[in-house]
């Protein structure tokens, strides 16, 4: 009989962390495979569902290995429900940032390794394993960002260094986007409406604090709403549009630059190459590459020595409208029981009603960070919680001295 191999603590947890992620999974992609119309993208989804479950088999097998108990498979965590339910309100495309990011993560955590691959064997199969989850990422990514210029040379380049068996993350995440822009859109709403609900339940809570005559109640979270609305939404424009404005300015220069001194900027481009690694004849072919066409050599020069992204800039206009409507949406919930009576059973309900919503935010938050998500929500409640209860007390101290 063959004897088990036993396993460290670490790479026991790591195992076991890693087998649920697979089996999250292939959830996920089951799922978004039953919901496509689109008979292409939900066989693709299988194929990654098949990948998963290969996958997951690898993890199931070290620890039969190891004489451990495999854990019973159960059904998809937090994190997946919220994007399947996503995905079945708004179509697949809509959950895009989130699962790439997944994918990414997960890429990351192969690629890493140790304490995952004690042994030469198992190094191999997760390179192997690293490699599916970038592709599995590739599905995700639009069509406007299909790799190009740049990014297409060093999909050749990489290419051809294929016989490499594994790649440290830093060499992956090159030539992948994924970890770039995230879940933009659902950080921008959640983070808007963190906001406004902390910054008008305290509000509410402090003028609460001062008087109990409901009107006075209820108009000071009607102006916070607006206020801190407006607020937002003007310097959400004038950071964007500053942005914008930086980088349209530093365009410009930069292609007067490569007008009047191409030589000189190729040059540029050759060295910024080499200092990330590459033998000479590559840089310069890719920077070769690059430089047939000018406009590609200039996103690549703005991107590569300013460190600026055309792709990542947003519109001020739709910035500052998400802005003022996603913190209306956390400060309405504060005010909400105050239409519909007074005194301080009101009052409670407004400040249960509030830390429900707040748990609920920071559930939303640990799909971004990847943090517990009783963690994420349970901080998330502490902290609105801790500046609601600090402003009703200074409010009635307040209260108590105006009212002599």
């Amino acid at each position: 009989m063959t004897k088990p191999l036993p396993l460290d603590p670490a790479t026991l947890r790591e195992t076991t962390v890693a087998l649920r992620m697979e089996r999250d999974a292939i959830h996920l992609y089951d799922g978004l495979a039953k919901m496509e119309r689109d008979p292409h993208r939900a066989e693709a989804f299988r194929t990654i569902a098949a990948d998963e479950r290969r996958h997951a088999d690898v993890w199931e097998g070290r620890l039969r290995e190891a004489g451990v108990a495999i854990p019973p498979p159960g059904g998809p965590g937090p994190r997946m429900r919220f994007i399947l339910v996503v995905a079945r309100l708004l179509g697949t495309k809509a959950v895009a940032d989130l699962v790439r990011t997944l994918e990414g993560n997960d890429e990351q955590r192969y690629a890493r390794g140790a304490p995952l691959a004690p042994s030469a064997g198992m190094t191999a199969t997760l390179a192997t394993m690293a490699a599916d989850e970038r592709r599995h990422a590739e599905v995700w990514r639009p069509p406007q960002e299909e790799p190009k210029g740049d990014e297409a040379a060093a999909t050749a380049l990489d290419a051809e260094r294929r016989g490499r068996v594994a790649a440290s993350a830093a060499e992956i995440t090159k030539v992948e986007n994924w970890h770039r822009g995230g879940a933009g859109t659902l950080r921008a709403i959640v983070f808007g409406a963190s906001d406004g609900l902390v910054s008008n339940l305290s509000l509410v809570m402090g003028v609460a604090g001062a008087t109990s005559e409901p009107s006075f109640i209820l108009l000071s979270g009607i102006a916070g709403l607006l206020a801190g609305a407006f607020s937002m939404a003007a310097g959400e424009y004038i950071s964007v549009r500053s942005q914008v404005e930086v980088l349209e300015r530093q365009i410009a220069l930069e292609r007067a630059e490569l007008a009047a001194i191409p030589e000189e900027e190729f040059e540029e481009l050759v060295a910024i190459y080499r200092s990330k690694g590459l033998p000479e004849a590559d840089a310069r072919r890719f920077a070769e590459h690059i430089f047939q066409d000018p406009e590609v050599a200039l996103q690549t020069m703005v991107r590569e020595e300013l460190g600026l992204d055309q792709n990542g800039m947003s519109s001020p206009w739709a910035a500052a409208g998400g802005s003022f409507l996603a913190f209306c949406v956390g400060a309405v919930i504060p005010v909400i029981p105050y239409l519909f009576g007074s005194g301080d059973v009101v009052l409670f309900i407004s400040f249960g009603a509030s830390l429900v919503a707040l748990f609920t935010l920071g559930a939303l938050v640990s799909l971004l960070t990847g943090r517990s998500l009783l963690f994420s929500g349970m901080r998330q409640v502490g902290l609105g919680a801790a500046a609601a209860i600090v402003t009703f007390f200074v409010g009635r101290l307040i209260g108590v001295s105006v009212g002599g």
